[in-house]
């Protein structure tokens, strides 16, 4: 058995004319392995829903294949084993929340047993029989990863889950994802939330420009840690961490010094900062953010940028 459910090979998506269309996605080679919970990350117009419509046979690629399970993404025999949710849920307002889900279970052939354990995992089991147009936005956000769930499938891909959620229904939302991965299930997250990624996901993949940029644990891609100094004068904090580490370790982050040294190093830092003649005002290891990574990597500028809680990163549509 692979330990891969879900791979994409050079996935292309050009649309237009073949040679001069946009080009929404660029050879996107991607992997996720079993039961683990993979961060899709991106910043706005980078190819993330395209790539995720093409990893499950929702549309068609230009050239490059993918693969669900070991069998080419789109057969039936896939489908009936992935569960979605992709650009926001898509129900008939005029029936209740649990109507709605018995027909999307009839139409998958499942047992309407299934819908009451979904909505129960959501916890919308209380709202079931209101109108799915009541809803409010968190609300109907939730029905759609229940309608994920429904037949405990091996593979759930959800698109920015939390969109619309509270403070208490996105800490039960990353629960609820950390739970299916406990339980075996693998889970695909495309997120805006760096924080709530950097806290779930153990793997993730940064597309940007339409080209996958880097796959890689959430440990590797933040780094080591950091030695952060504060003291004076700048500059001779600076030659004194350049001597010690070596140029190409010592960043200059306003008025502090950056060192990419061990931790057990410290003592030493800081005995030659002050035999230099530096008077030290600060001095603690840091960590860099899956954000400040993001950062570096997408050169995202200041009114781009991702906060935790403030949804500025969307989804190609």
């Amino acid at each position: 058995m692979s330990e891969f459910v879900m791979q994409t090979q050079d996935l292309v998506k050009r649309y237009g004319k073949a040679e001069t269309g946009r080009l929404a996605v660029d050879r996107v080679s991607m992997s996720v392995r079993r039961g683990e919970v993979y961060g899709f990350l991106g910043p706005n117009g980078a190819g993330k829903t395209t790539t995720l419509r093409m990893a499950l046979g929702l549309i068609r690629p230009t050239s490059g294949s993918a693969t669900v399970l070991g069998l080419p993404a789109g057969r039936p025999e896939v489908t009936a084993r992935v569960g979605a949710l992709i650009e926001g849920p898509g129900f008939y307002p005029y029936l209740s929340g649990r109507d709605n889900l018995r027909t999307m279970a009839r139409y998958r052939g499942l047992p309407d047993s299934v819908v009451d354990a979904a909505l129960e995992r959501v916890d919308l089991a209380d709202r079931g029989d209101d109108r799915f147009k009541a809803y409010s936005l968190g609300m109907k956000q939730r029905l759609g990863v229940a309608s994920a769930l429904m037949g405990d499938p091996d593979v759930i891909v959800l698109d920015e889950p939390t969109n619309g959620l509270d403070p208490a229904g996105m800490a039960d939302m990353r629960a609820l994802i950390v739970d299916l991965a406990r339980g075996g299930q693998t889970v695909l997250l495309s997120s805006h939330l760096l924080a709530e990624v950097e806290e779930i996901c153990d793997r993730v993949g940064v597309i940007a420009g339409g080209r996958l940029l880097v796959e890689s644990t959430v440990a590797e891609l933040r780094g080591g840690r950091r030695l952060r100094v504060t003291g004076s004068p700048v500059d001779r904090v600076l030659a004194t961490a350049m001597r010690i580490a070596g140029e190409e370790a010592v960043h200059l982050e306003g008025q502090s010094v950056l060192l990419d040294v061990p931790a057990d190093r410290t003592p030493e830092v800081v005995r030659a900062l002050v035999a230099d003649g530096a008077d030290l005002h600060e001095v603690v290891i840091s960590e860099r953010t899956l954000e400040e990574v993001f950062f570096e990597m997408t050169d995202s500028s200041p009114t781009d940028r991702l906060h935790a809680q403030a949804p500025t990163l969307e989804n190609v549509r």
